[in-house]
């Protein structure tokens, strides 16, 4: 019987996307990974296939996640505002862009999984345009208003 994990996949991912945002896929190296995580390279690899595996996990979690958990986020408040803001104009903390679109500048060497996960965020960005902006204009009626 193995030793039970000592880390939560979600915070893996979490602190492995900022690492992959910033060197790309292809620059990204299992050091790198180990460092951002606290997880050896036995330990990834016992929860993940390899880095791909792990990249397209990461990928993943962030068109999943990215938005929604900030403004829900305890404790409530302008914090979360400001974040989730900040989110939309691409600043968090040191982050550039988007990391579906800073990836989609290896997307010829990605695996076809990472370019369908792009692709379909892509998509929801577009469509949810209409109501960011009505999200938004809802927002300030309700700053406005206090």
């Amino acid at each position: 019987m193995g030793r039970p994990r000592q880390f939560n996949r979600e915070g893996v991912l979490d602190r492995a996307i900022p690492v992959f945002w910033k060197h790309g896929f292809a620059n990204t190296t299992v050091q790198h990974l180990e460092q951002a995580t606290g997880v050896n390279k036995s330990g990834l690899y016992s929860e993940f296939k390899d880095k791909e595996d792990l990249f397209l996990a990461s990928l993943e979690r962030y068109a999943q996640t990215r938005g929604a958990e900030i403004l829900i986020a305890e404790p409530l408040g302008w914090g979360n505002i400001e974040r989730f803001l900040r989110l939309g104009f691409g600043c968090d903390d040191d982050q550039r862009g988007c990391f579906a679109v800073n990836s989609m500048r290896e997307l010829a060497s990605l695996p076809t999984e990472a370019q369908e996960i792009i692709s379909s965020s892509q998509q929801k960005l577009k469509s949810g345009k209409a109501s960011s902006e009505r999200k938004i204009r809802n927002l300030m009626q309700v700053v406005r208003n206090l």
